[in-house]
């Protein structure tokens, strides 16, 4: 019997990475997204529905679902009303997101809609444009908008798989049963566990979005690999996203909240590390500004963020 609460939490964690593994070995989902348990309500030429429950595993200390897995969350909605459109066969390319937080608390079950608006005109590339909404409890945490650019396959090339999670229950593996990709991901997920109690939340310590302040802002290393890897082994949009805005939130006080970020993405998210950097461009009384670079492999500019933050009420 575990000796105290923090094991069984650990233990009920853990599981669930062991849930998710079971559930990544259907192919055209991703790991990070089967361990937040989304799932697809609804995919249609209306909108995309769909829904993430909230837990230990994907809160921070304050009970907050981390803002990573709410970009991530955003960003699928968002893929999804257009994949409604256009088909789910398309790859697309994530070239900008634009996220306004609320103020209300992420607690408790989300749901996030997306909502296609039609594609770029005039443009010899035209880009699905979408937008979306994360709601909890029925009320509005953020809204945003993002475009994206369908990529074709090569000729001669079967497209690649796309899986919609539909909350079907399945059987976690056993260790014995990992290979060795799966177990490098139940190593990092053990290692998080174990820090997690010492420092930041496990989703945080997973994710590798762990920054520490620097003069005038931030920065942070997060490692790749298929823990926070999409179909194509690329760090996940809505994971990228995460890491610049949770660097941004590092490069002020505790007491500045994060009210909104804009991203542009400039190329793949590939390389064994990627880094973000951080830096204040304004900080006033009521509200400040951070942009953020997130670079990769070969030091190439893969991400760039501005961040807008306001100063939070004293409790």
């Amino acid at each position: 019997m575990p000796k105290n609460p923090s094991e069984t939490l650990a233990r009920e964690i853990r599981e669930r990475v062991l849930l998710a593994l079971a559930r990544n070995r259907t192919p055209g989902f991703h790991f990070a997204g089967n361990l937040l348990e989304v799932v697809f309500e609804r995919i249609d030429r209306e909108a995309s529905v769909l829904s993430m429950p909230a837990g230990p595993h994907c809160e921070e200390a304050d009970g907050h679902v981390n803002v990573g897995a709410l970009a991530l969350l955003a960003d699928s909605a968002l893929a999804g009303g257009i994949r409604g459109h256009i088909g789910s066969d398309a790859r697309l390319a994530t070239v900008s997101m634009h996220l306004q937080f609320t103020g209300v608390p992420a607690r408790g079950p989300l749901e996030s809609l997306g909502w296609f608006e039609g594609m770029q005109e005039g443009t010899t590339a035209p880009q699905g444009l979408a937008r979306t909404a994360v709601t909890a409890g029925g009320r509005k945490v953020l809204f945003g908008s993002a475009a994206f650019m369908p990529i074709p396959m090569p000729a001669g090339r079967s497209p690649l798989p796309l899986h919609y999670p539909d909350g079907k229950p399945v059987t976690p593996l056993r260790e014995e049963e990992l290979s060795e990709r799966e177990r490098v991901i139940l190593a990092r997920a053990d290692a998080a566990l174990s820090e997690a109690t010492k420092r930041h939340s496990f989703i945080r310590l997973l994710l590798g979005h762990d920054p520490h302040p620097t003069k005038g802002g931030a920065a942070c290393s997060m490692e790749n690999g298929d823990h926070v890897g999409n179909r194509v082994g690329h760090v996940q949009g809505g994971l990228l996203v995460g890491l610049a805005a949770t660097t941004a939130v590092a490069a002020l006080p505790a007491s500045w909240r994060l009210s909104g970020i804009s991203s542009c993405f400039t190329s793949p998210g590939e390389g064994r590390l990627l880094h973000a950097v951080a830096k204040v461009v304004h900080h006033g009384k009521q509200t400040a500004v951070v942009r953020t670079v997130v670079t990769g492999k070969g030091r190439r500019r893969v991400l760039q963020a501005i961040s807008t933050h306001a100063l939070g009420k004293h409790d």
